[in-house]
């Protein structure tokens, strides 16, 4: 099992949503930094109401939930209506963090199953020939996005099923 959050809001009149997932990579491990530095921040606003390094979302694993803290003593978020100047605050569906004058909702927090490997192995293509031996197995990447396996060559073209960059897919080894 692993916890799941969407988050969604609207910027420049576009609605966008992001799932985070505990355990995968972003730029501070264990945690999604939001604000409007690029170099920073995995969900990046361009809001000038919103700080540059904002509001980090992370899973406590000890309370297996989600909550969010505050990186700024100046212009700090609302969550659920509540100023959080300091610490964090737990995250439940429905609820709302104000960065400056954009407004983020979490649509959803739920558990998922993680796929058995064999179950990925299985859905994945043949591992091509040209992959390096490494002893009776062989390594291949697992799309982040639908989980399906490409041997290394693919890691330029992306993910031949959905078209998703492969380059912080995670390193999978494949059962000869």
């Amino acid at each position: 099992m692993t916890s799941q959050l969407t988050l969604a809001w609207t910027e420049a009149g576009v609605r966008q949503t992001q799932t985070i997932e505990n355990g995968l990579p972003t730029k501070n491990p264990g945690t999604v930094r939001i604000g409007r530095d690029p170099a920073k921040c995995d969900i990046v606003f361009s809001h000038p109401s919103v700080s540059g390094l904002h509001v980090e979302i992370f899973f406590n694993q000890e309370l297996q939930e989600y909550a969010v803290r505050n990186l700024r003593e100046s212009n700090p978020p609302l969550v659920d209506g509540k100023i959080l100047a300091r610490g964090e605050a737990k995250l439940n569906s429905g609820s709302r963090i104000h960065l400056g004058q954009v407004q983020i909702e979490v649509v959803k927090v739920a558990e998922v199953e993680v796929a058995a490997p064999l179950t990925v192995l299985l859905s994945g293509p043949p591992v091509e020939s040209s992959s390096p031996p490494t002893g009776p197995s062989s390594y291949g990447l697992q799309c982040p996005k639908c989980n399906r396996i490409s041997p290394y060559a693919q890691l330029n073209a992306g993910c031949p099923w959905c078209g998703t960059s492969l380059a912080a897919a995670a390193s999978v080894m494949i059962s000869p």
